[in-house]
């Protein structure tokens, strides 16, 4: 099943398709119990990425009847609501408004963006929705460039037009306003995990209670797999195609933010598609990847991206402050090594 056509919510803000690089679905990982049970799945595209789907049937296979169809529709609905890359998309129109008087939203981009704005508060800075106008200027966003390195002058002058401060966001009352005409928002280090919880929640409300939902690597949790445990997530290692860890998830999500792919190349220097928003330049710490596990994915995907933008020191131990269970890996020299927070380590799979 597709999604659309070329309906996608940029993802080369920050985050990039983990479900074919970063972090691999297990679904057969682990001994089969007593207790088989039947697994129906769909797979498609959406957001310029992959999703894949796994339910546990239910007595009621009713439930089920065009299902692929309900779950297009609420994908379908997100982009509408979040791409870049629909001129008529709520946000687009946000973006392209230069008006400063509120403007009323839909619930669902209200609560994006208000997340948005905590976290951001809370990573003093280092996630930043409005960013888009940076992303675009170093050739990772919808704007197509010839040229990609910008000299300091445009990344100035960018940054002018750069901050969670130059908005307001009414959440109760579903509204928004520009300070700064010219600021641009770009959801899409945020918009997959809310496109994950957003399919996870219509499962729930229709009685299907056990699920595992991916969209783009960012992954949410419900239940037990087919062999009644916990769903088995892989983290891929950075270097093969091993995988560095497997986790064992059940209510849970987990998003994964890194720059394994990524990037371009300019006169032998590597230029990551993360942007620092203090900066407005592409980061150059050594942090490769960072898993983040939470109890949804909106928050899991936007924090592992906050985190991603601090590096291994900083990022660390805003986690710790935070006490969120946090996976990283960390290029050292020609290895990579791993860095992890105690609050992660109970959801490693134990070897039987």
């Amino acid at each position: 099943m597709k999604i659309g056509n070329g309906i996608k919510i940029s993802n080369n803000y920050i985050k990039l398709n983990f479900f074919t690089s970063i972090l691999l679905l297990l679904s057969f990982i682990g001994c089969s119990s007593l207790i088989q049970r039947n697994l129906y799945s769909l797979a498609g595209t959406t957001m310029g990425t992959t999703y894949s789907l796994k339910v546990i049937e239910p007595e009621n296979s009713k439930k089920l009847i065009k299902l692929d169809k309900k779950i297009d529709s609420v994908l379908v609905d997100v982009n509408n609501k979040m791409s870049t890359y629909i001129p008529t998309s709520e946000l687009s129109l946000f973006n392209q408004s230069t008006s400063t008087d509120w403007l009323k939203i839909s619930g669902d981009l209200a609560q994006v963006i208000n997340t948005s704005k905590r976290i951001s508060e809370e990573s003093n800075g280092s996630f930043d929705i409005t960013v888009g106008p940076l992303v675009n200027l170093w050739g990772f966003g919808p704007t197509k460039k010839d040229s990609l390195i910008p000299n300091q002058k445009m990344i100035d002058e960018t940054l002018q037009n750069v901050g969670m401060d130059k908005m307001i966001i009414d959440f109760e009352g579903m509204r928004i306003k520009k300070n700064n005409p010219n600021i641009y928002c770009d959801l899409s280090a945020i918009a997959k995990g809310f496109g994950v919880d957003k399919v996870g929640l219509f499962l729930e409300s229709i009685g299907l209670d056990e699920y595992m939902i991916e969209i783009g690597g960012e992954v949410r949790t419900k239940g037990k797999n087919k062999n009644n445990e916990n769903w088995k997530i892989g983290i891929s290692a950075p270097a093969t195609n091993g995988l560095q860890k497997v986790l064992e998830i059940s209510n849970y999500a987990v998003a994964t933010s890194g720059d394994y792919f990524n990037y371009f190349e300019e006169n032998g220097i590597r230029f990551s598609h993360t942007i620092d928003p203090k900066t407005g330049k592409p980061i150059t710490h050594k942090l490769a990847s960072v898993t983040v596990i939470y109890k949804d994915c909106e928050n899991a995907d936007a924090y592992a991206t906050a985190i991603d933008v601090l590096g291994p020191e900083a990022g660390y131990e805003f986690a710790l402050t935070l006490k969120l269970p946090v996976f990283m890996i960390v290029r050292d020299n020609n290895e990579f090594i791993e860095k992890m927070t105690p609050q992660f380590e109970e959801f490693i799979r134990k070897e039987n």
